[in-house]
């Protein structure tokens, strides 16, 4: 049976009140204003009554509410700021900038948690476990240790509770998400029930820590054969879905940029090779590290790019493979036509989308980076400009292109961090005329071919069955079509009280000129009642026709 999310969040009113007490805080609360609601209403107020928004943009106090409303709804922003095309970049950057601030659980407790997934006492595990952990998040918490053999290991564990509690906060955000749906205005075209429903799949996967053990395991593979690069080492009877045992590289993180500076390594190759590492990933092997931040990258010893925390990952899928070679051609073939092609077809375009608007805002686009030396255009800046003009024309990309472009952006964000002279363009070139060449090769065009056929064969194989099935229905009379008019119902209501007014007002103008008993000073009683019945019902349709966003609306 369908809950209704109303019903939802009353059960849990306690924690709605503290999230809307914080959006009261921050000066939130007209997010809800459309709300009919009066029990939560009168939550969106701050406990001392006052709002944090003096001097402090709407973006900001987004990132800071959500920030206070702890574990969920930080990893909730972090998701959000992958999605460009549906927050703007203003909001995107200030959601990056989330960070979980939380103590760690007690030893005792991760003590407890490991010993319960693997099955034997720490001290037979491991020869050693340092108590204090190196690093605590907000879904797990990294342990140093090491092995019987010697070897030096992290122990990533994931925090106590940590699983039930963002499955309540999730089945909140849910409800939330279909109230705003329904009743936010401002908020319906960011397609908060869609996005819920992705944070979902992400939460659940970051809260069982197999997926990230799979992900190691999957990069190891990948780059077994590259010297420049080092995956940590799992080992795997040493996890569970709550426990990840790896490797412990020994380097400096890429956060520290004076020891960067003091190591006396190549800063300039170091940030090459890392963003290859990463083009590798994206355009080889369409499996890629999701979060190029440089406080998940390490310079180990000979140079090398070490790397961590591979919980967010990104796939590419064949089909999206195909659409992002097609708008690559078409950007090095400076075809304005075809990239508006490739826009349109990657993403969920609305109905009423000016289309040769966007062909001419996508021309003026590429005319700013045609000709113009690979050294000079920021890939970052450039993609930025992208997605604003597909958020501009209300274009809403698929998550996966969208996490796509954000990473990329991250990486050459990340690159010029290390070494300013870094150019994510010239290093992507080699890729772009791989990928166009593999995409005309004669293997890629057999593997089109056959898919093409096995859909042309499945279409015919039941095309006649179904026209059969379509003929005997129209031949015994059970053939039916259903129309779903959509929106009509305003409309109509509409139509017929502009016909009743027009009509009240007429008559009534008959009773008056007639002067139609009884009288008032010769004034016909009924044809003056008539009008004033055929005044209100004239306010109230234009009243509603303003509020619907007037007469010249297109909507």
């Amino acid at each position: 049976m369908k809950i209704d999310a109303l019903a939802r969040l009353e059960r849990y009113a306690k924690r709605i009140a503290e999230i809307a007490a914080v959006l009261g805080k921050y000066g939130l609360a007209d997010l809800f204003g459309g709300f009919k609601y009066s029990w939560l209403q009168d939550r969106l107020k701050s406990a001392d009554g006052q709002s944090l928004t003096l001097g402090v943009t709407q973006a900001a106090r987004v990132r800071m509410a959500l920030t206070e409303l702890g574990t969920t709804s930080i990893k909730l922003g972090q998701m959000l700021s992958t999605r460009a095309d549906l927050l703007g970049a203003e909001l995107t950057e200030e959601l990056s900038q989330l960070q979980s601030n939380v103590p760690p659980d007690p030893s005792t407790v991760a003590r407890a948690t490991i010993e319960k997934e693997l099955g034997l006492p720490i001290e037979q595990l491991f020869a050693s476990f340092d108590e204090t952990p190196l690093a605590a998040a907000s879904v797990a918490q990294v342990h140093g240790a090491q092995l019987h053999s010697g070897q030096s290991v992290v122990v990533k564990v994931r925090r106590s509770g940590v699983a039930e509690q963002a499955a309540t906060d999730v089945e909140i955000v849910q409800a939330l998400a279909e109230l705003l749906e329904k009743h936010s205005p401002a908020l319906r075209a960011y397609q908060p029930l869609a996005v819920v429903r992705q944070f979902r799949r992400t939460l659940l996967r970051e809260l069982d820590l197999t997926y990230e053990r799979q992900n190691l395991e999957e990069f190891a593979r990948s780059f077994a054969d590259e010297p420049t690069v080092c995956i940590p080492e799992v080992f795997s009877t040493l996890c569970s879905h709550q426990v990840v045992t790896m490797e412990r590289l020994e380097g400096i993180i890429g956060t520290d940029i004076e020891m960067l500076k003091q190591s006396g390594e190549d800063l300039g190759e170091f940030a090459r090779r890392g963003a290859n590492m990463y083009l590798e990933m994206v355009f080889r092997d369409g499996f890629y590290h999701a979060d190029p931040h440089p406080g998940n990258l390490m310079l180990l010893p000979g140079n090398i790019v070490g790397v961590i925390d591979c919980g967010m990952v990104g796939r590419i899928e064949e089909d999206l493979r195909d659409e992002v070679e097609a708008l690559l051609f078409a950007v090095v073939e400076n075809d304005s036509e075809l990239v508006a092609e490739q826009v349109l077809r990657l993403g969920h375009v609305p109905p009423d989308c000016e289309r040769e608007k966007l062909r001419a805002d996508l021309q003026e686009f590429m005319a700013d980076y045609t000709g113009h030396p690979l050294s000079d255009i920021h890939v970052g800046a450039a993609l930025s400009s992208l997605v604003e003009i597909i958020r501009s024309h209300h274009i809403v990309l698929p998550p996966a292109l969208a996490m796509l472009l954000k990473t990329l952006i991250v990486l050459e964000g990340t690159s010029r961090r290390f070494s300013p002279d870094v150019s994510l363009a010239e290093l992507m070139k080699p890729y772009c005329s791989r990928l166009i060449m593999r995409r005309f090769s004669p293997g890629r065009i057999a593997r089109r071919a056959r898919r093409t056929f096995r859909v042309w064969d499945r279409l015919f194989t039941a095309l006649p069955r179904d026209l059969t099935d379509m003929l005997a229905r129209f031949r015994d009379g059970s053939f039916t079509v259903h129309l779903d008019h959509r929106h009509l119902d305003p409309i109509i209501n509409r139509l017929v009280l502009g016909i009743l007014t027009a009509a009240i007002f007429l008559g009534s103008t008959e009773l008056w000129s007639r002067q139609a008993a009884p009288l008032f000073y010769g004034v016909s009683i009924f044809g003056a009642l008539g009008y004033v019945v055929s005044l209100f019902l004239g306010w109230r349709l234009l009243r509603a026709i303003r509020k619907s966003g007037n007469i010249q609306s297109k909507d």
